[in-house]
């Protein structure tokens, strides 16, 4: 389906994000990289990257992420910094901190970056070493936080939340106190990528949610009461919402994302819809922005089915998620099944059930490896 949208004023993007690679050292059951990705190892040279920044500064980036797979396995990753620096973008490292060292820290920062943000899988090294697959995982990553604290980056710390974890939030909270975070992003799970394959093992129940969100309260009532600074971002399941969000801010709205062999996406995810999307290495990223049909597909309300197309809502809500419509109902075109008015809301409402007798311990789970990923290229 090719849907013209002549009647919709698009923008420029303005957030940029670079998957530099989906090479990582670690082996988290929730990445959001594709489940095929050892299908997938061509990689943009230095120089195409290069391009590709340049052009996305020209059509109004501001922002870039620098993400992967593991962003610190590019050897490259000072001059693409340097080289983000000179267009004049604002510019972030997403980072497990496997691979980081205080040298890099500091050339980061010559370099011009400006930001870091590195993840935690869990506040205790048993836990957080088993759910990212390497037993020196937590120790490197104390020692990372602490130096880009040192260095002078804000401290932004991430942990992804779910089943195995979740019971942790006071424990978590108090360890990015201690390593001086200013910001904390509790991003419970979405089932995108490898969490969607282990959803039934990764979905907390309503009650564990409860309870979470009852210890982040306490504990952000705490830090204002004592006057302390971090501020704390605490992220509700979609699975566990009557609407669906906004998902980012309106397809082909505001994000770019361009995959490791220079595949542009709307999202990070929207390489699972059977949607043709185009290279940067065949087109030039105003052409993919404003014309290609990939990135027109879902934007105005057009393409929108009912109950959508009627709903005074859906300026705000633009119908969803475009993946999570598919991953749930093989069709992408329908409402995001989250929303209590889509005719599939029942799959979530089943989704819930599971969660709240779901039994699976780690060892269940299908962890993020070059092994398995063959196993989901063959399936």
């Amino acid at each position: 389906m090719t849907t013209s949208h002549t009647d919709h004023k698009i923008g420029p993007p303005l957030w940029l994000l670079a998957e530099l690679t989906y090479r990582c050292p670690l082996q988290c059951p929730y990445c959001s990289n594709p489940l095929d990705y050892a299908s997938q190892e061509q990689e943009l040279s230095t120089q195409q990257w290069l391009d590709v920044l340049q052009q996305g500064r020209a059509l109004g980036a501001a922002q870039l992420g620098f993400s992967g797979g593991e962003p610190l396995v590019r050897q490259d990753l000072p001059e693409l910094i340097g080289g983000a620096r000179e267009l004049g973008y604002y510019t972030n490292l997403i980072t497990s901190g496997l691979g980081l060292t205080e040298t890099k820290v500091k050339a980061f920062a010559d370099a011009g970056l400006d930001h870091i943000q590195v993840s935690f899988q869990a506040s205790d090294p048993e836990l957080n070493n088993a759910v990212a697959g390497s037993r020196k995982a937590f120790q490197q990553k104390l020692a990372m936080a602490r130096a880009v604290k040192e260095a002078g980056y804000p401290m932004v710390l991430n942990f992804v939340i779910h089943r195995h974890n979740i019971h942790q939030m006071t424990d978590i909270l108090a360890l990015c106190e201690n390593l001086g975070a200013d910001y904390v992003e509790l991003a419970t799970c979405q089932y995108y990528g490898w969490a969607f394959a282990n959803r039934e093992g990764l979905m907390p129940s309503r009650a564990q949610l409860a309870e979470a969100e009852t210890r982040v309260n306490r504990y952000r009532a705490e830090l204002v009461e004592r006057d302390h600074p971090m501020k704390v971002i605490f992220v509700t399941p979609d699975y566990y919402e009557e609407r669906p969000k906004a998902c980012m801010n309106g397809w082909g709205s505001l994000f770019l994302t361009v995959a490791p062999d220079g595949t542009a996406l709307p999202c990070h995810s929207a390489r699972l819809l059977p949607i043709e999307f185009p290279n940067v290495t065949q087109a030039s990223l105003e052409d993919i922005w404003y014309r290609s049909p990939g990135f027109n597909h879902y934007r105005g309300d057009g393409w929108m089915p009912e109950p959508c197309r009627s709903c005074d809502e859906k300026d705000k809500d633009f119908g969803g998620c475009r993946c999570q419509a598919y991953l749930l109902t093989g069709n992408a075109d329908n409402a995001d099944p989250v929303c209590a008015k889509s005719p599939q809301h029942d799959r979530i409402l089943a989704a819930r059930t599971a969660a709240d007798h779901a039994t699976a311990g780690l060892e269940d789970l299908t962890y993020r490896n070059a092994r398995n990923s063959r196993v989901f290229c063959r399936s």
